[in-house]
C-alpha cells in the first residue's frame, strides 16, 4: 500500500499544472518525497471559484507553501502579488523554478522560514492568504490568530485540512463561513 501510495503522489506531481490565467497550461514540480501533497486539479478549481472575483490585483499569501501551486495558480489568475512561506530547501527552490517556468518570478517573494516566524515578522497585508499545512500537525489553529491581524479589512483565508481537523469558528473579526467536502477546504472571512 506504501508503494502504491508513493507512485500514485509522484504521478499527480508530474501532472501538476496552472490550470488557467496568463500561465495555463505551465508543468509545475513538487518537491520529491511525501511531506507535500499536490492539490488536485478540481480542488484547485474549487478553491479559485471561490476567490474569482477575489483576485485582481490581489495581495497574497500562499503559506506553507509547498511547490508555490496555489500561490502560482491566484498569479496566473490576476494577482498583482505573492509571498511564498516554506521552511524546507526543497521546496523554497521548486517555487523558484516553477515560479521561472510560469513567467511570474517578477510579481513573487519566497520567504525561507517557518510560518511562525513569518508571521510574527511580516509588516504586509494581505487580501487572500491560501494555507495548506502539513496533515496531522495541527498547524492552522496555531497561525490563524495572527495571520487575522495580517488581512486586509475584506480579507478571504482559505484552508485546505484533513476532514477531521478542529478549526476555530472564528480568528480575530475573521469568522468561519464555508466547508466543503470531500476534501476539506475551509474559508474564513
Amino acid at each position: 500500500a506504501i508503494r502504491r501510495q508513493r507512485q500514485m503522489c509522484i504521478r499527480d506531481r508530474i501532472d501538476m499544472r496552472v490550470i488557467t490565467g496568463t500561465a495555463r497550461g505551465t508543468r509545475l514540480e513538487a518537491p520529491e518525497g511525501l511531506a507535500t501533497r499536490p492539490t488536485s486539479d478540481m480542488a484547485k478549481e474549487a478553491i479559485f471559484s471561490i476567490l474569482h472575483f477575489e483576485l485582481a490585483e490581489a495581495v497574497v499569501l500562499d503559506l506553507f507553501a509547498g511547490s508555490g501551486q496555489l500561490g502560482i495558480e491566484a498569479l496566473s489568475r490576476g494577482a498583482k502579488q505573492c509571498v511564498f512561506v516554506d521552511r524546507e530547501r526543497a521546496a523554497q527552490e521548486v517555487i523558484r523554478r516553477n515560479l521561472a517556468a510560469a513567467k511570474l518570478a517578477d510579481r513573487a517573494r519566497v520567504a525561507a522560514m517557518e510560518a511562525q516566524s513569518f508571521l510574527l515578522g511580516a509588516r504586509e497585508r494581505f487580501d487572500i492568504a491560501l494555507l495548506d499545512p502539513p496533515y496531522g500537525e495541527n498547524l492552522i489553529p496555531a497561525v490563524l490568530p495572527k495571520l487575522a491581524g495580517l488581512m486586509k479589512d475584506t480579507g478571504v483565508i482559505v484552508c485546505e485540512t484533513e476532514k477531521n481537523e478542529e478549526l476555530p469558528e472564528a480568528a480575530g473579526e475573521l469568522s468561519l463561513i464555508h466547508i466543503s467536502e470531500p476534501t476539506r477546504r475551509v474559508v474564513i472571512s
